[in-house]
């Protein structure tokens, strides 16, 4: 039983992305800000009898659920980042928020494009007096928000922190390697940032139309335009679904990373048998691989390897050793050598080559040297 630290064993799970915190607080902030707003026009709305103005303060009060919900996951995701229950961490956390946001903005979508239709089927008369102010002021806080939200380092931040040396810089690496901005992106400021886009884009093309039916009499465009960003704000909703729904479902991250990992371990005729690759949290990467090796080497060897392959946060590798290659070189060996080499050599099914009864006469060799004939197979774990 080891008596000693095992702090340098011991690491952390927290993969939250590199701005999280500046993430999180602009959120906030625009969630206050819709929140404002929303009651603002709800209130003035009931009180100068301007039903315009009510429906558009509770249209703004969807998007303020939506934004609420990635703020508490960017709160929930940093308290929480070092609860042990969490096996992985919290990283991922804003994509569970995200899902829900592309959800809602579905939704939001939907009810758009039916009273689009209703309306072009059944026109309504516009009090376009009332109107423009509305949309021209909801156009006004949707940029001040999205100002707010844009992350100018969206697609070239890098990790936070390079975790246990797997976050070195190698700006010599191939082109598969350095792609990880994919990988980088925190899908959960992306869905906040497309709601308010969302709205800004109803505020845009409200107003045209109602600029069109004030000076020309083209009553018909208002409800051709809320088609018109129903069909917009279903594709950004769809987006959204998928690169969410990629992250939760474990799909590899990156295009071209798994092939880099592979062309870093695969050298010396070693040979990649299993490899599990999956996103942990904004610009982390987890990765799981088991290689057959004729020498198999200490795990620092691979861990080495993949030095300078941004995001692999928490690697972890099994190495086997190949039993058909261990038999083969014995043939060519002193007797000396042979008995060194079968002590040695594993399986590649995890055993050790050659079986016991022809090892039994090095029997009290291999006592002597604390090997034993049913050892188990050579698993190397890192977690870098």
């Amino acid at each position: 039983m080891h008596s000693h630290s095992l702090d340098r064993w011991h690491h952390q799970h927290v993969f939250l992305g590199e701005k999280h915190e500046r993430h999180e607080r602009r959120t906030w902030a625009v969630v206050a800000l819709t929140a404002v707003m929303m009651v603002a026009e709800i209130v003035g709305g009931s009180v100068f009898g301007s039903m315009a103005l009510v429906a558009d303060g509770w249209h703004m009060s969807t998007h303020a659920v939506a934004l609420a919900i990635a703020a508490l996951a960017y709160r929930f995701a940093r308290t929480h980042a070092h609860d042990p229950r969490f096996s992985f961490g919290t990283g991922k956390l804003g994509e569970v928020s995200a899902f829900a946001s592309a959800i809602i903005l579905a939704m939001i979508a939907l009810f758009i494009g039916y009273e689009s239709v209703t309306r072009l089927l059944t026109p309504v008369t516009i009090g376009f007096s009332q109107a423009l102010p509305i949309a021209v002021v909801g156009l006004a806080v949707n940029l001040v928000s999205a100002l707010l939200l844009h992350d100018h380092g969206h697609d070239h931040g890098h990790a936070a922190e390079d975790h246990a040396g797997h976050g070195h810089h190698d700006h010599g690496r191939s082109h598969h390697e350095h792609d990880h901005h994919g990988r980088d992106r925190d899908t959960n400021i992306r869905a906040a940032y497309v709601h308010v886009l969302a709205d800004a884009l109803t505020s845009i093309l409200a107003i045209v139309a109602l600029l069109a039916g004030r000076y020309y009499g083209w009553v018909w465009l208002d409800p051709f335009m809320g088609i018109a960003g129903t069909a917009v704000i279903a594709a950004w909703s769809w987006s959204l679904i998928r690169s969410a729904g990629a992250v939760l479902l474990d799909m590899v991250p990156g295009e071209g990373l798994a092939d880099a990992i592979r062309h870093r371990l695969e050298t010396g005729g070693d040979r990649v048998s299993d490899l599990h690759l999956w996103a942990l949290g904004p610009g982390h990467a987890g990765l799981i691989v088991s290689l057959i090796s004729d020498h198999p080497e200490a795990p620092e060897t691979y861990k080495a390897r993949l030095a300078g392959i941004d995001g692999l946060s928490h690697v972890t590798v099994e190495v086997h050793g190949c039993q058909e290659h261990g038999a083969n070189a014995a043939r060519g060996l002193t007797r000396s050598e042979r008995i060194a080499s079968t002590t040695s050599t594993l399986g590649c099914n995890g055993s050790w080559s050659g079986s016991a009864e022809r090892l039994s006469p090095f029997r009290h060799l291999m006592d002597k040297n604390g090997v034993s004939i049913d050892g188990r197979s050579n698993r190397a774990a890192i977690s870098g």
